[in-house]
């Protein structure tokens, strides 16, 4: 074999092991970069788990404390806004929440006429708060303004409350009613609302365990949606072939008062 042959076999070898190095390297950096991604992916994996575990802490830890029931509330659980005299004959149970635009059209549709009745002691109405637009929609408004709601209940004042909401509502897709501020502002307009106990109640959430328990029985009941309108446990809203009217409502409740 020439010299020349033996020098090219063994650049050619050379070279071979020179690919070989290099691709050794270039492997050694690949596998760095994939443990380096998976170190990373882990991390950021630990810190969500982190950051949920944290989160269902704040959680597990609220749910145990303790659950500030309105004052008068009555039903099962204490989940009953009452209004009117409790030997009332008849009873309308309602389910709202105050940032559904349909509870804000039955509310203004039939609001004179609920409170008529429940004035002359024909009918006792039991309101129930949901938050079901907040998880529909994203935000507070609705937890935040049930609260407050609740907290006008431990003086006496829901039922003015509840209807300066509900004349108040913003559109839906506006979670105004997320601030406390706001939902302050409008007690004002109620007669005697506006306390330092009142602002601090709503401030302080005190009633939001309250107000989750009871959408829990919003949803347990496996209801269709708000508003839910029950007349002594009977579907009487939402029925689009035969609409509720006021004056259908004055009719059934004489009926039934009359059995």
């Amino acid at each position: 074999m020439s010299e020349k042959n033996r020098e090219a076999k063994r650049s050619a070898r050379e070279r071979l092991a020179e690919e070989r190095e290099r691709q050794k390297a270039r492997d050694k950096k690949r596998r760095a970069l994939i443990v380096a991604a998976a170190v990373v992916g882990v991390l950021g994996l630990a810190a969500v788990v982190g950051l949920l575990a944290a989160n269902s802490g704040d959680d597990a830890k609220d749910t145990s404390g303790p659950l500030a029931v309105p004052k008068g509330a009555t039903g099962k659980d204490e989940l009953t806004l009452p209004l009117g005299k409790a030997d009332a004959r008849s009873t309308l149970t309602i389910w709202e929440d105050f940032r559904c635009p349909a509870c804000k059209g039955f509310e203004d549709a039939f609001r004179s006429t609920i409170h008529d009745l429940a004035d002359k002691g024909q009918l006792k109405v039991e309101y129930h708060l949901a938050t079901l637009i907040d998880g529909n929609m994203g935000g507070s408004g609705s937890l935040r303004a049930a609260n407050a709601a609740a907290c006008a209940q431990d003086t006496g004042k829901f039922p003015a409350y509840h209807d300066v909401l509900f004349k108040n509502q913003p559109v839906e897709t506006d979670d105004a009613f997320s601030k406390n501020d706001k939902l302050i502002d409008l007690a004002g307009q109620v007669d005697g609302l506006v306390t330092d106990s009142f602002k601090k109640c709503v401030e302080d959430g005190t009633h939001d365990k309250w107000v989750a328990k009871s959408h829990k029985a919003f949803e347990d009941a496996k209801l269709q949606g708000t508003p839910t309108v029950l007349l002594n446990g009977k579907s009487v809203f939402g029925d689009q072939k035969n609409p509720l009217t006021p004056a259908k409502l004055r009719q059934m409740v004489r009926d039934a008062n009359k059995g």
